[in-house]
């Protein structure tokens, strides 16, 4: 009788506790939300309230000063409209898609040479710092760079073909709207495709070496065993790559704002679509036809990373599945 009694006395101690316990364990989690605290209100200021606050100027007509007056959603109405805003956009298009092709041919060159075990080409660490470092150099500075290599008069391009005898009178490469935007795509893919290079290289090592052994065992040359084994095990990366690139692309704004009078001479041939909402909002002081067309950004770069990801992910499942 006696131990049945020190037994409930016992086990009563122990309910009595618990309460107790997960209580100071929960005190000791709630601390940690201090933690968080400073990120959070950074998030929230920096971040969430902009985002926010763009997208109630969106429906007014503020000009930057005073009080924001409410207008509907005439400013989208208008951007639907806006012939400067969708030749802006062509333009970006056209950059973007230059310079994809540029930067991304480029990386897959590279990417075949150094992932091919017949050349055993060594110091990748070496050549990955090298390419990549175009992309450490501020914006300013490349602007600056090729503004001064692409000058009509004493550019060192136009001396060098000259002197090469490639051309016979110099070329105005930042001044005509032929050439003007192939420079600002060239520029692009120069800066970005050592970051393309290191996606792709280290989708590449993921690789097994068995699958490349086995093709060159077989006879397979370098052109087979890039279309048949490397390519189709990189299109998970490739998605990666080109929807960063695409969101990256339609947001193009310091190399041509820098590089001409930011407005987008030659004839409105480099006016971007970040340029146009630039000088939208701080030019003309429209802050809220601006605000409106970035939200009308967001749209068109979630549409055609939807339309990337989507086609892009059917295709690597169908390979897949077979």
């Amino acid at each position: 009788m006696s131990l049945d009694k020190s037994a409930l006395e016992a086990k009563a101690s122990i309910v009595k506790l618990k309460p107790k316990r997960a209580k100071g364990i929960n005190d000791v989690n709630k601390f940690g939300y201090l933690f968080i605290l400073p990120f959070l209100i950074t998030f929230i200021v920096f971040s969430i309230y902009p985002i926010l606050r763009t997208l109630y100027l969106s429906f007014t007509s503020f000009n930057g000063f005073g009080e924001a007056k409410f207008i509907g959603v005439d400013n989208y109405t208008r951007v639907l409209s806006d012939k400067l805003f969708w030749t802006a956009f062509l333009n970006t298009l056209k950059i973007w898609g230059i310079n994809i092709v540029l930067q991304l041919g480029i990386a897959f060159l590279l990417t075949i040479i150094f992932s091919d075990i017949k050349y055993k080409i060594k110091g990748l660490s070496v050549f990955r710092a090298l390419f990549y470092l175009p992309n450490l150099i501020s914006a300013a500075s490349v602007a600056f760079l090729f503004k001064s290599l692409m000058d009509w008069q004493y550019g060192s391009i136009n001396q060098l073909l000259l002197n090469l005898g490639i051309i016979h009178s110099k070329i105005d490469w930042l001044g005509q709207t032929q050439t003007a935007p192939l420079v600002v795509s060239i520029i692009g893919a120069w800066m970005w495709f050592g970051n393309s290079f290191i996606v792709l290289m280290a989708g590449v090592q993921g690789i097994s070496k068995d699958y490349f052994e086995a093709a060159t065992i077989d006879g397979a040359g370098r052109w087979t065993i890039f279309g048949k084994i490397t390519l189709p095990l990189l299109k998970p990366i490739l998605l990666y790559v080109a929807i960063t690139s695409l969101i990256g692309g339609l947001q193009i704004f310091d190399i041509p704002f820098l590089i001409t009078d930011g407005l987008g001479s030659p004839s409105n041939s480099l006016n971007t679509m970040v340029m146009y909402l630039y000088n939208t909002a701080f030019k003309y002081n429209n802050v809220g036809y601006a605000a409106a067309i970035a939200y009308v950004m967001f749209i068109i770069i979630a549409i055609f990373s939807a339309f990337t990801f989507k086609s892009m992910y059917h295709s690597v499942r169908k390979k897949g599945a077979k």
